[in-house]
């Protein structure tokens, strides 16, 4: 092809996908006990290595790539004479695509033949890499860069994520919530809703009490939501709770027998140093997100 698909790592999209698709993912950067890594889909660090060093008190902390990263990262394709077409997390939760757009710009003055599209798919982690997956399909069949993009363009909203935490303290450290509110949620089992919305954000839209009505109730809200459960990708993420996980699926498969596959895979850690140890979430293509 005369372009290249490209995404980041705050897609979570799995390493093996990655590999078998040969997808290049631009790895974003986080601090662990002192010591920088960049999200390399696990490889560094195993999750549940992550995980539990955060219920051990590790508290790891975020951070942006800059304009001179970008540059290391796009001008080798540039300059081979390809095009770039990167599949990007949310423009409301980061600045980063900013940093990437104004990178590219400065590039093409260089090579005045190369073109780019960076699309904002108001997602993170896996409603990213659904949308991924499905550019990566219309690639291998041929799509042109500006097809595929226009598509994800069309149908980003579609991308739904239904997410609940499994500890309040997370949230309360990135104040998401009042310590108040966490205080009193964690004494009565409150367990929050939370929805990639319609504008690229985290919100929270409910609340319920204990893990089992939590995990109900995502189920639920993915039968509600689903379209086309013969055609959906549907992936569950969690923050090292792979029973839960599990137990999900079946929650899930009980109330859609036809929905094809669902495949169970991890929150990386950039997003989860943000929503803690046990977080999880149902996420497919579907409708467009209720709000």
């Amino acid at each position: 092809m005369d372009y290249v698909l490209m995404t980041d790592s705050d897609s979570d999209l799995p390493y093996r996908l990655k590999v078998a698709y040969d997808i290049p993912v631009v790895y974003m950067p986080y601090s662990l006990d002192g010591k920088e890594y960049f999200d390399d889909l696990g490889q560094s660090i195993d999750h549940k290595t992550y995980y539990d060093k955060m219920r051990a008190g590790a508290s790891p902390v975020t951070a942006s790539l800059n304009e001179a990263a970008y540059e290391e990262i796009f001008e080798p394709i540039f300059a081979a004479g390809q095009d770039i077409l990167f599949i990007a997390f949310s423009s409301k939760m980061s600045s980063t695509i900013i940093a990437m757009r104004n990178t590219l710009e400065r590039l093409r003055e260089k090579y005045p033949g190369r073109k780019y599209r960076v699309v904002d798919t108001l997602s993170i982690s896996a409603p990213q890499t659904i949308l991924v997956l499905k550019a990566y399909r219309m690639y291998k069949a041929g799509k042109s860069m500006d097809e595929i993009a226009e598509w994800v363009e069309a149908n980003y909203l579609r991308a739904q994520a239904w997410v609940t935490v499994d500890d309040l303290k997370y949230l309360k450290r990135g104040g998401r919530i009042k310590p108040v509110a966490a205080a009193m949620g964690t004494m009565l089992n409150i367990k929050p809703i939370i929805i990639e919305s319609r504008d690229g954000l985290m919100v929270s839209v409910d609340k319920v009490r204990g893990r089992h009505k939590a995990l109900a109730y995502l189920a639920e809200k993915t039968a509600e939501n689903m379209e086309d459960p013969a055609e959906a990708d549907t992936i569950i993420i969690h923050a090292d709770a792979p029973e839960d996980a599990q137990l999900l699926k079946e929650k899930v498969q009980a109330l859609i027998p036809d929905l094809k596959e669902i495949s169970i895979e991890n929150v990386g850690p950039v997003i989860g140093a943000h929503c803690g140890p046990g977080t999880l979430a149902i996420c497919f293509f579907g409708k467009e997100r209720p709000q």
